[in-house]
């Protein structure tokens, strides 16, 4: 329960750091009908809508999390279900938060694509390795 909440305040997280990135630059807007007058955008501007890595970067993040938590929430449902050991359960799920964390500081300190992927390589193996555990179970 631990992991799957750090996983879920990761998600909604990114999300606020997003609208935060959008406001302190004044850009990366996502719709046109952002360009409507409002209290917090008294005068909108047309480039507000073109792309802006400092809001990109983070929303590219967001989009991340969102292709890849939500599958470790099922699947880590489904895993406990099975009533694996404790200490196996531990590992996987803490290994996944902490590979997401790292990830997410990999993505955000802008390194290497090899990097990140290592990251996200053994989040997502771990994940698979949770799934293909669930169906054996089941199944045998």
């Amino acid at each position: 329960m631990i992991a799957a909440s750090l996983m879920i305040l990761k998600i909604m997280g990114q999300g606020w750091m997003t609208v935060y990135r959008m406001m302190k630059s004044g850009a990366g807007l996502a719709s046109p009908e952002d360009l409507r007058p409002g209290p917090l955008n008294r005068s909108p501007r047309a480039e507000q809508l073109e792309p802006n890595d400092y809001v990109e970067r983070s929303r590219r993040m967001h989009r991340n999390d969102l292709e890849n938590i939500p599958a470790f929430l099922a699947a880590g449902l489904l895993f406990v279900a099975t009533d694996p050991s404790g200490i196996l359960a531990s590992v996987l799920m803490y290994g996944f938060v902490v590979a997401r964390l790292l990830h997410a500081l990999a993505y955000a300190t802008r390194q290497s694509h090899e990097i990140r992927a290592t990251f996200y390589s053994a989040g997502s193996l771990i994940v698979i390795y949770m799934a293909v555990h669930v169906l054996i179970t089941v199944l045998w």
